[in-house]
């Protein structure tokens, strides 16, 4: 039987922070006494379908619970996600369709299977629409909880009021539709970033107005994202989705600082170790290849590897690529146009890969002046945008 305060340092040893002071420990001890599981909660708003590197730090923490022996309970926030999660926002979310949250919360929690077990015993999903469809006078006993004084002191909030932007009455409620969430699912734990340290401390206020014992609260760093400076962010595009091809993994990793290695090591949960802690390049393939191992499959790491010294080291073009087929009769190409379908881009970011330079046809860069060209010209030849995406252009007879 695991030490209740030994598995108390494991769990925070990466952690940003554990509040309140010990209440971890206590909960573990507690569990240990009773012979029970920990129920540990994760909130998700469905509101992009993809799960990025910057998911996975906390999924990982979720992961090590569920290895010490405890219950993951992920709620799929499909009421929340309509009211959306003010946090770290300078202005409203938009509101999203019913059936894009479902068809979002599908993809989430197919992927979110990569990293967390998925026997019942340690995993459960719920949908907080299960309790906040809700009759009106539960509601209103609810709303008295919050105090306006006290959601105007938070972070965000603050600076939307003294900058005049606007804050709807939604947004106030959010932080206590996901503490009733807490309430509901009887957590013991609660986890998130620390961009949601508000949120998850008034879950506890909650729990306690329904006098329920309150919940620890775990909160993650956020992952620093390729550009070794903001938060990992799709919209920023400084991500790593987690179902991206290995050779993108793997590139993607290599362009972070080196800074930043040791960190997305132990957040990641990718051991580097092994490599020498005065050589950055070795210890960042190290990182590279366990993230391609992980995510793309065993054996890819070492693959990607060699698809990526092949490319930068003796700047070969590969052979095996996909095909992108013109459309029937195209006698004439915009080059911005083809680069958007072939690579799913902009015609803007085509536009100033082509003008920065970033574009080639089979290894040789393509005039930067020009953006339009003959079919013919390009079929059968290998079209690169950036360092590592490639297609081969055919023209249908």
């Amino acid at each position: 039987m695991s030490d209740p305060g030994t598995d108390a340092a494991f769990l925070a040893r990466n952690a940003a922070a554990v509040q309140p002071a010990g209440v971890l420990a206590e909960r573990l001890a507690g569990a240990a006494r009773e012979g029970r599981q920990l129920r540990v909660k994760l909130g998700i708003d469905p509101t992009a379908p993809d799960i990025h590197l910057g998911h996975v730090v906390v999924l990982q923490k979720l992961r090590e619970f569920q290895d010490l022996g405890h219950r993951v309970v992920l709620i799929i926030g499909d009421y929340t996600a309509r009211v959306g999660d003010p946090s770290g926002r300078s202005a409203t979310r938009p509101v999203l369709s019913a059936e894009g949250i479902a068809r979002n919360a599908r993809t989430f929690q197919e992927q979110a299977s990569r990293v967390l077990r998925t026997d019942p015993e340690l995993l459960e999903v719920r949908w907080n629409g299960e309790w906040l469809d809700m009759p009106m006078d539960r509601f209103l006993t609810l709303a008295r909880i919050p105090k306006v004084a006290q959601l105007l002191e938070r972070d965000d909030f603050a600076k939307r009021y003294a900058g005049g932007r606007p804050i709807s009455l939604l947004e106030f409620v959010y932080p206590l539709l996901q503490g009733y969430d807490s309430v509901a699912v009887d957590a013991d734990v609660e986890l998130g970033g620390t961009d949601q340290t508000f949120n998850l401390l008034f879950g506890r206020d909650v729990q306690r107005a329904e006098g329920r014992p309150e919940q620890a609260v775990l909160t993650m760093p956020l992952l620093v994202g390729l550009d070794g400076v903001q938060k990992m962010s799709k919209s920023l595009g400084n991500h790593i989705g987690i179902t991206e091809p290995a050779e993108e993994i793997f590139g993607r990793t290599m362009r972070i600082p080196d800074e930043l290695i040791d960190g997305w090591s132990s957040l990641l949960g990718v051991d580097v170790s092994a490599e020498a802690a005065d050589d950055p390049r070795a210890r960042k393939r190290a990182l590279a290849r366990g993230l391609c191992e992980r995510f793309a499959g065993e054996g890819e790491g070492l693959r990607a590897q060699e698809a990526f010294d092949r490319l930068f080291k003796d700047r070969a073009v590969p052979q095996d690529v996909p095909e992108h087929a013109l459309g029937a009769g195209d006698a004439q190409v915009h080059l911005p146009a083809l680069l958007a379908e072939a690579f799913g881009v902009s015609r803007s970011e085509a536009r100033r890969a082509i003008v920065q330079g970033g574009v080639r046809v089979d290894g040789e860069p393509w005039q930067t002046d020009a953006l339009d060209a003959e079919a013919t010209r390009l079929d059968g030849r290998v079209l690169q945008l950036g360092k590592r995406r490639f297609v081969r252009v055919v023209v249908p007879e």
